[in-house]
């Protein structure tokens, strides 16, 4: 659930390469969430396939998760995919993209459901798809991304915010951007949020598609689904 004090001053970093976690506000994708774009996950996604690929085993598993935690309850939505050894980048980059994008509306749907909604309003909120899909391109294609991604002054984020209400209220369940125009700026028509198109850079990869005797990938459904635990 994200809140105003968590929107960042980007005048402060040089890279997004600096921030860990916050929000800003890109004029290309909206509301971006830097914890959701740090690309951790997609690091470690690639690394099961590295090590699935050196096995020396004709088929290896890969997991990808997202979780979320409340005081101590841990609780999200995994898929694991069954892989045939040989697969070359490009294959697991469409691979990893198909998993992440899965999993993710599935996590957001979770959220969503009615014995969390009274703690969160984090389900489809507008930054959280794009944000994941961001951090996707930022690990696949390390480089830094401030000119493409036209980054707002915190007063122009803030001014939004203020504005439109909490990013929350207003929900995504598409990949697509949720652009909020600068109630600020007097060239802007003052509309109500609408959705963008992703960037060049963030179409480079095409998601798997899997059919159901594709012996090269396929999701391992009967294992996919709750993950729950107490830490």
């Amino acid at each position: 659930m994200s809140t105003r004090k968590e929107i960042l001053d980007p005048s402060k970093y040089w890279s997004e390469s600096g921030i860990k976690k916050g929000l800003l506000y890109s004029e290309v994708l909206g509301w971006l969430d830097m914890g959701h774009a740090r690309g951790n996950d997609i690091k470690k996604l690639m690394d099961s396939f590295a090590i699935g690929e050196a096995s020396g085993n004709d088929y290896y598993d890969v997991r990808y998760e997202q979780t979320m935690a409340i005081d101590r309850f841990s609780t999200g939505r995994f898929k694991m995919w069954r892989i045939k050894r040989g697969r070359n980048i490009e294959e697991r980059r469409s691979i990893a993209l198909s998993m992440m994008m899965s999993t993710a509306v599935a996590f957001e749907n979770w959220q969503s459901m009615p014995w969390f909604s009274w703690y969160t309003d984090s389900g489809f909120s507008a930054e959280d798809l794009v944000s994941d899909l961001f951090g996707f391109y930022k690990f696949m294609f390390p480089r830094i991304y401030w000119h493409d991604l036209r980054i707002a002054s915190k007063e122009s984020a803030l001014r939004r915010w203020d504005y439109y209400g909490p990013i929350g209220s207003h929900k995504n369940k598409g990949f697509l951007p949720l652009l909020f125009p600068d109630p600020g700026d007097k060239f802007t028509c003052q509309r109500a949020p609408f959705k963008g198109q992703l960037p060049k850079f963030m179409t480079m990869v095409t998601p798997y598609k899997s059919a159901p005797d594709d012996v090269i990938a396929h999701p391992l459904n009967k294992i996919a689904g709750i993950l729950a635990a107490i830490e």
